[in-house]
C-alpha cells in the first residue's frame, strides 16, 4: 500500500467549512483503501492520512484534474498548503 500523510492549517473559524467541503468530495478514487482526517487533542493543525493499494493508483488520482478543483476548494479552508509525507505503508491492521 502507498499514500500520504499530511498536515492541515485551518483558517480562524473555518473548521466546520472545511468539514462540509471534505463531505461533499466523498467520491472514491480508484486505487483508493482509505483516508481519515483526525483533530488532534494537543494541535491546532488537523491531520490526514491518505491510504491506496499502491504508488501508480496514488499518483493517477494526484494527477486528476477533477482531485486538484477538489484540491483548490479544500484550500479555502487553509492558511497554507498542506505538508505532505508520501511513502509505502509497510504495516497495517485494520479491525
Amino acid at each position: 500500500m502507498y499514500g500520504t500523510i499530511f498536515s492541515l492549517k485551518i483558517k480562524p473559524g473555518h473548521e466546520e467549512a472545511l468539514l462540509t467541503t471534505l463531505k461533499e468530495q466523498q467520491d472514491t478514487p480508484e486505487g483508493s483503501v482509505a483516508w481519515f482526517v483526525m483533530k488532534p487533542d494537543e494541535d491546532k493543525d488537523w491531520i490526514g492520512v491518505a491510504v491506496f493499494k499502491d504508488r501508480e493508483s496514488y499518483v493517477k488520482n494526484a494527477e486528476n484534474p477533477e482531485q486538484h478543483q477538489r484540491y483548490l476548494q479544500m484550500m479555502e479552508h487553509l492558511e497554507e498548503d498542506p505538508t505532505w509525507t508520501d511513502g509505502t505503508y509497510v504495516l497495517s491492521q485494520l479491525d
